[in-house]
Parts: C-alpha cells; structure tokens; sequence
C-alpha cells in the first residue's frame, strides 16, 4: 500500500514553478527544488520523477494557471473582440506588476529547452497552437457577429496575434513601460477594429 504523501503535493508544484520561472531550467539544481519545494530530493524524485519530469508538470501548471484561465475568463463571456483586447491587456498588466522581469515561462521555454528538446518541443507547439487556436476562435465569432472585418483571413489573424503576443512578452521583459507595449499592440489590435486595450480590473494569476 502506498504511502500518503508527507507534504502538500499542489504547494511544492507551486514552488517548483516559481524556481524555474526565475532561473531558468539548466541553472535550477535538483538541490534548489527540493530546498524551494521544502522536501527532500528522494521525495522529489518519488513525487515528480527526474527534473525534467518535473519541469514538464510545472509547465503545465504555469499554462493552465495562465493561458487556460484567461480562456476560461474571457471567451463566450465577452464579445469576441473585446476578449482579444482584455487578453492583451493583462499581459501588460503582468508584465508592469512583474519587478524581477521573469518575463513569461512559455516564451522562456521557447528559448532554452524547445531548440534542443524534441519531446518539449511537441509540449511547447500544442500549447502555442491552443493560443493560436483561442485568437482564431474570436476572430472568427467577431466576423460572425459583424464586429470584426469579415475580408481578413481568419488564420492569418490568427497567427499574427500570436506573434504579437510572443514579440510583447519579450518585449516587456526588457523594457516594461506601459507606453511602449500599449504602443506595439496597439496597431494589431486596430486590424480588428479594437483601437485600445481595455483597462478592466481582474484577477491576475499567471501568464
């Protein structure tokens, strides 16, 4: 019979994600998690596998919290345009309320494990797809409704807020200025007629 798990599982994923959202996977040890996590690296190992194993569940965590809870929030509960613009707004929420510039893990990721990491590689382009696929998503209901132009192509509008989404995040990492990222955004946003980024108050959580 196994035994019951002595810490809090959800709490030391938690940990886990905040150590390699700040340093980065190479430069984050197995003696660094379980320090962070509060456990032993014998617990670690029998909670999570390897590191690596491990990085994978808090990514994971880190998307699920971010991308899929925007998602949730926005999506068929705003008008399709309006939850494009509220999306790009909190992450330039996130990255003025970010001081240690941790950036986003996503794009993090994309640079230092995709490149040379196959199996992570196939993680990081599903989850990049499911972005694409939520901006393709409202560009077509706003086609529909009459709110965004119907001669753009959906895929390619897709695709193109995507880039800006990645570029921003890369962006704000270097230079968090509101006026800088409200102005790199803004001429995506105008292609579908939003023309400013909402300044709505919500629950910020993740990226």
């Amino acid at each position: 019979m196994a035994r019951p798990r002595e810490f809090d599982e959800e709490a030391a994923l938690d940990a886990a994600m905040a150590q390699f959202w700040s340093h980065g996977y190479e430069a984050t040890s197995v003696r660094d998690l379980a320090t962070a996590m509060g456990i032993t690296s014998a617990s670690l190992y029998n909670a999570f596998g390897d590191k690596r194993a491990l990085y994978e569940r808090a990514f994971e965590r880190y998307v699920d919290r971010g991308f899929r809870d925007r998602v949730r929030r926005f999506e068929h509960v705003m008008p399709p345009r309006d939850a494009i613009a509220a999306f790009f707004e909190e992450i330039i929420q996130l990255a003025m309320s970010d001081p240690h510039r941790k950036g986003c893990l996503i794009v993090n990721s994309a640079m230092e494990l995709a490149p040379h990491d196959r199996q992570f590689h196939r993680v990081l382009s599903r989850v990049l797809k499911d972005i694409e696929g939520f901006f393709e998503r409202c560009v077509a209901a706003g086609q529909c409704d009459g709110t965004i132009p119907a001669n753009l192509n959906t895929g390619d509008m897709a695709k193109a807020l995507l880039a800006s989404l990645m570029g921003l995040r890369v962006l704000a990492r270097v230079s968090p200025q509101r006026e800088l990222l409200e102005g790199a955004v803004r001429p995506v946003l105008a292609i579908i007629g939003a023309n400013s980024t909402p300044r709505a108050s919500r629950t910020r959580r993740g990226a």
